[in-house]
């Protein structure tokens, strides 16, 4: 394993992020701080409780998970379609490191940008709404393997992608959405019993409650169903980069 160059890379996408701090950590924390303002202040003090949870304090999870897919996806394929659109990508590839290694310094970035991220919204609800974690240590590792996930998934999109507007695709028109359909502002027990067969075939839905799970020991799935479809995703990304880099995908052209 070749630590220096995994280094290096992972350090040059880190300070990426600082040059654009605005719109790397400011940007989001203030937009889903108003999320809190609105939902959680405003709204939230006249819808009851759910599941014996103030509304304010039961939308954190979600809102937290929705800054971090979004962010992740986000930080992953601008970090990888940058080089493609300069031509540094094959310096990159032709440098004695494996793709491994290349995986592992993107990918590692991005999450942990999502990651730091994601505390700073986390204490930032605390200033609006009552938080309690009763599973701190669960409440990390869906936080973590939700970030490798989709920065992955955003990676994936980064060679995909042939064009600066296809980088906003996916993130704006299909995890957005499912995001917002998959129980951030409500709980899918609040549903009809049809819609709450058709909620769970969006895959969103596992992981805002297992997350959700993890804050107050309430969830709308399985704790353990969450669990393995969020491993699920994960080595479905692993499989699909795996092939990218065997078959030469949109990189070796």
């Amino acid at each position: 394993m070749n630590i220096h160059a995994i280094r290096a890379i992972y350090a040059f996408e880190m300070h990426r992020a600082w040059r654009t701090l605005t719109q790397s950590i400011i940007s989001p924390v203030i937009s889903t701080s108003l999320y809190f303002v609105v939902f959680g202040a405003a709204i939230g003090a006249r819808i009851p409780e759910i599941d014996g949870v103030g509304y304010g304090s039961f939308i954190v999870p979600g809102l937290i998970m929705l800054s971090l897919l979004t962010q992740s996806i986000s930080n992953a394929s601008f970090g990888i379609y940058f080089p493609r659109f300069t031509g540094t990508i094959y310096e990159v590839l032709s440098a004695p490191i494996s793709y491994l290694e290349v995986v592992i310094s993107y990918v590692g970035a991005a999450a942990t940008k999502s990651l730091l991220l994601g505390a700073i919204i986390l204490a930032t609800a605390g200033l609006f709404v009552p938080l309690r974690i009763e599973h701190p240590l669960w409440m990390v590792l869906f936080l973590v393997l939700t970030a490798i996930t989709f920065s992955l998934l955003g990676f994936i999109i980064g060679i995909w992608a042939d064009g600066f507007e296809k980088l906003q695709l996916v993130p704006m028109l299909i995890v957005t959405p499912l995001t917002f359909l998959g129980g951030t502002f409500y709980s899918i027990n609040m549903l009809p019993p049809f819609w709450q067969k058709v909620t769970l075939l969006n895959p969103v839905v596992y992981l805002v409650s297992g997350f959700r799970w993890s804050f107050f020991g309430i969830a709308d799935v399985s704790p353990t169903l969450s669990l393995v479809m969020t491993l699920f995703f994960l080595v479905a990304c692993m499989i699909i980069v795996g092939w990218i880099f065997r078959t030469g995908y949109r990189l070796k052209a």
